[in-house]
């Protein structure tokens, strides 16, 4: 009797295991080997997106115009004498204040007139409210060497060439109907039941959007203000047909003085561009809270 006993125990015993109830995964829980592999191809995009950056911030580092043709001779003689050349002996600081006034007045200009024409389009009923949209998108179809010739006689008789303005009202062609589509799909996310507390309180339509709407839609404004900041930043075509003045140059046209018809001094354009990508970044730093909610908030209307 003992030893059936002790045989049926270990028999349960040994059962027991496989008839536990097994651990349930959470929805949205990962077993190890997928968490695994997900961080392993999020660090290779990582390392991806990182490698020309630190492949250009390498090769500013060079003393040589043609060290790119050999960067492995780099690492003897690694020297900042490019970033001090830049800033002493070039219109760097020149290039930089064109470029702030650019784009800072294209983005202020840009997002201004895309956001009312998103929030006209999104709340009032005018003749021809669905076709305006659509003239704003058909108006992106045309190549820029096609808009180049119109646009420099228009500016030419208004006397605009080689003036700041006539580049941001040519920039705010271009930004303005992507924004105003961008911001007309935020605002729709919008209750409309805030409008009509505005009016109820007392407000004009102007001040119901300046008061109640822009506050809830500052997400979509960071997404259009970083469109706008980046499309001026790096625009060359018209910057370099309706500038003139070197002393004017954005940093799109600055850049391209390093480049001649029998010389290219590349290490100087390598450590040019490392300090162009500051401004960029630090304005990304200031709105990269804004960007994700206002990306995605114009496609998740139900």
């Amino acid at each position: 009797m003992s030893t059936t006993t002790v045989e049926t125990s270990a028999a349960d015993t040994g059962r027991r295991p496989a008839d536990a109830p097994r651990k349930i995964r959470r929805r949205g829980e990962h077993s190890r080997t997928t968490s695994l592999v997900s961080h392993a191809i999020l660090i290779g995009a990582s390392l991806t997106a990182l490698f020309p950056i630190a492949w250009l911030v390498f090769l500013s580092l060079g003393p040589d115009k043609d060290d790119y043709l050999h960067p492995g001779r780099i690492w003897g003689k690694m020297t900042f004498d490019n970033y001090a050349f830049v800033l002493k002996d070039t219109s760097f600081f020149d290039w930089l204040t064109s470029t702030l006034v650019v784009v800072l007045g294209t983005t202020l200009i840009g997002v201004v007139v895309a956001a009312s024409t998103g929030y006209a389009v999104s709340r009032m009923r005018f003749p021809g409210y669905r076709k305006l949209m659509w003239v704003l998108l058909v108006t992106q179809m045309f190549p820029i060497a096609v808009l180049i010739v119109p646009m420099y006689q228009i500016l030419s008789d208004l006397q605009l060439i080689d003036s700041y303005l006539g580049l941001i009202l040519v920039n705010c062609t271009t930004i303005v109907p992507y924004c105003a589509w961008l911001m007309k799909g935020y605002f729709d996310t919008i209750p409309f039941e805030i409008d009509e507390a505005g009016r109820v309180d007392g407000l004009t339509p102007f001040g119901t959007f300046a008061r109640l709407i822009l506050p809830l839609a500052k997400p979509g404004l960071a997404v259009a203000a970083f469109y706008s900041f980046l499309t001026a930043f790096g625009e060359v075509a018209f910057a370099s047909t309706f500038l003139l003045s070197d002393d004017k140059y954005t940093f799109a046209v600055g850049l391209q003085t390093f480049v001649s018809e029998h010389d290219a001094q590349r290490n100087l354009m390598a450590a040019t561009a490392v300090l162009i990508a500051i401004p960029a970044a630090a304005f990304f730093y200031l709105v990269q809270k804004n960007l994700v909610t206002g990306l995605t908030a114009g496609g998740t209307k139900g």
